[in-house]
């Protein structure tokens, strides 16, 4: 099914998963759909390699912890960070290297304090390689550490290649 994209998130500079200028991360960019899903978009290189031409699983854990903690931004009217709590995670295929992925998250419960999401990385054929669920507390990231967002690089970053719809 296709999906417009509604909103493209921030990116950093230096966080793992999406801190644009670190060379040894993931680069992932996030994007809300219409139907306030949370797509990442990322391709693990050599550098994320677990077993040879595979990507590590604690990388797989990764990018599927930040997309769940990022789907509740996709509903908040102002600045919320989740904080994992806990993270259950089932690897069902192998992750290639130097493809394009997709991490899909969405919401499935959220009060004043919490939340808990799902989600799960595609293959490039859409198969489902990695599910995850996760519980998550909101905490603004002033209490989370000094945050400058200047400093930080914490912006919305247009790029060339981003999506104007996302094929889930």
């Amino acid at each position: 099914m296709v999906h417009n994209i509604a909103k493209k998130q921030h990116n950093s500079n230096m966080c793992f998963v999406c801190g644009l200028k670190n060379c040894a991360g993931l680069q992932a960019s996030f994007y809300e759909t219409d139907d306030k899903t949370l797509v990442a978009l990322f391709t693990p290189r050599k550098e994320h390699q677990g077993y040879p031409g595979r990507m590590h699983g604690g990388i797989a854990s990764t990018i599927l912890d930040e997309t769940i903690g990022r789907a509740v931004m996709i509903s908040s009217d102002k600045e919320v960070w989740g904080v994992t709590l806990e993270l259950r995670v089932e690897y069902k295929k192998p992750l290639p290297l130097g493809v394009e992925l997709r991490a899909v998250a969405r919401i499935t419960e959220e009060n004043a304090r919490f939340f808990s999401g799902r989600g799960e990385i595609l293959l490039p054929d859409g198969e489902v390689a990695v599910i995850a669920s996760g519980r998550y507390m909101k905490v603004s990231i002033g209490k989370i550490a000094e945050f400058e967002e200047s400093e930080f690089g914490w912006a919305v970053v247009p790029g060339k290649d981003d999506p104007e719809y996302i094929e889930l």
